[in-house]
């Protein structure tokens, strides 16, 4: 038997909270949170999406604006775009893909393990720059501020 997937049309637009049990792909426009925690969300071409996304794997042929969470995977495809950040333990992002926000591929399992013991406990924190005296500022610099 054939896995069930529903379409979302690119005529759609959602504003609001989707939340389903199968595989989904949207063409269409959603505004506001996805929730497909255990299935498939692709976004295709002409899917545009603000929103929060859980589900448990990502595919991204459109645009996404918004942070994206997967238990498995998100895969950003030639041509897809997604402006926000990504946690997932496996992200694949294809030449042609746009992305700009941060990941976090922390697995689930071992979190204690990540977090590792400051390099070298000698060194004094970062001060902020002290403002330049005024004989240090380059000819035909304008001082900002003073």
């Amino acid at each position: 038997m054939e896995k069930d997937i529903v379409n979302i049309g690119k005529s759609v637009v959602i504003k609001g909270e989707l939340n389903g049990s199968e595989d989904l792909t949207i063409e269409g426009h959603v505004e506001g949170t996805i929730q497909l925690r255990d299935h498939v969300l692709t976004i295709g071409p002409n899917g545009r999406i603000k929103a929060q996304v859980f589900a448990k794997s990502v595919i991204v042929l459109g645009e996404v604006t918004g942070n994206v969470t997967a238990s498995d995977k998100v895969d950003i495809r030639d041509n897809g775009s997604v402006d926000g950040d990504i946690v997932s333990p496996r992200v694949a992002i294809a030449e042609g893909a746009h992305f700009r926000g941060s990941v976090d591929m922390q697995r689930k399992a071992a979190p204690a393990q990540q977090q590792q013991p400051k390099a070298d406990a000698k060194q004094p924190a970062a001060q902020p720059a002290a403002p330049m005296p005024q004989a240090q500022v380059a000819a035909g610099a304008q001082r900002v501020g003073v």
